[in-house]
């Protein structure tokens, strides 16, 4: 059996190529999985910390952006993997606070869900990270998404061998699903944004901690099969407000970013949030595979509102293994 250690070391050779774009003879993705629209909207919103008041934030980016909420079930998937003391591994509880508020006031009935990837114990995870806090403070109901109800979902895509997956019925079911990541640095994908968020909510009860099947389907091609099978609408609600650099997802090191990142395209938000990294978006690989089927990567198709990227972006760190793509976003900066 691979251990985490050989494992680390196989990760990291293939993280060298994952910066190269992919060959392919013929598209590997159906025709049912083509969501990509003619332009998009991106809106980076200023958020200096997370003592601020965040519910007008939230609910102000929301309503750049026409999302049919009165009545709907509005499922907010954020992210929280480990215990935190810190705060900058998961989605801060005062954003998902704000989040329930907001779509709430919007006439929306919302339900928080996640399925961690490292421990199986919710309880544990839901008091230290806070997000206990916020459940108990606004009343909404939680998902344990490793443990939901599941439905065999065909995918549309065949980045990977899977040919189907088991999903929680809480999210196929869901009138709008709305992945709320932590704007990170990852050790293996490079980023870990909107799309990269999708691997909480396949279930831990059938493919195991740290659900390694996709680890070993290759992270990119889960990505990519996952974004490609979930049902629309979806919204993306990124926390950038302290995001992390460096060792991501769990050993990093903060950086104050002071923004929220809102958009219903996957593709493009993620493409904004990396160039807010000052990562070229265009040499991460499941980005340039999705945008040719799941949403728009350049900067000439995505319309962008609230404060311009310039003013907000950093530099973020990232490992030897992916200084590629920052040399191509340096080089393009200058």
């Amino acid at each position: 059996m691979l251990d985490r250690r050989d494992f680390l070391k196989a990760a990291g050779g293939a993280a060298v190529l994952a910066s190269l774009p992919a060959c392919s003879d013929e598209p590997k993705w159906f025709p049912s999985a083509r969501r990509k629209a003619s332009r998009s909207r991106v809106a980076v919103l200023s958020a200096g910390d997370y003592r601020q008041p965040l519910d007008d934030i939230v609910r102000r980016g929301i309503e750049l952006f026409d999302l049919p909420l009165q009545g709907r079930r509005v499922l907010l998937k954020p992210n929280f993997v480990e215990y935190d003391p810190d705060g900058i591994i998961n989605t801060h509880p005062a954003v998902v606070a704000a989040a329930i508020e907001a779509f709430r006031s919007l006439g929306a009935k919302v339900v928080v869900g996640e399925g961690a990837g490292h421990r199986r114990d919710n309880e544990y995870l839901l008091t230290a990270t806070g997000i206990g806090d916020v459940l108990r403070d606004t009343g909404a109901w939680f998902v344990d998404l490793n443990n939901d109800a599941v439905r065999r979902v065909p995918l549309r895509s065949r980045f990977t061998e899977f040919g189907e997956l088991y999903l929680p019925e809480s999210v196929m079911s869901s009138d709008l699903f709305v992945s709320m990541p932590k704007m990170k640095t990852h050790h293996w994908a490079g980023v870990t944004l909107s799309m990269k968020n999708l691997f909480g909510i396949v279930p831990g009860s059938i493919y195991g901690w740290p659900k390694n099947p996709l680890h070993w389907a290759g992270i990119h091609e889960s990505i990519l099969d996952l974004n490609a099978v979930l049902p629309m609408p979806r919204f993306n609600i990124v926390d950038g407000i302290v995001g992390m650099e460096g060792n991501g997802p769990i050993q990093g090191e903060p950086v104050a970013s002071g923004v929220l990142v809102f958009g219903d395209d996957p593709v493009a938000v993620d493409a904004t949030c990396a160039r807010l990294m000052s990562i070229d978006p265009a040499r991460m690989r499941y980005l340039q595979e999705a945008d040719a089927f799941l949403g728009n990567l350049t900067e000439d198709r995505i319309d962008q509102a609230g404060e311009t990227v310039g003013r907000f972006s950093r530099d973020y760190r990232v490992l030897d293994a992916f200084q590629g793509v920052k040399a191509a976003s340096r080089m393009t900066a200058g």
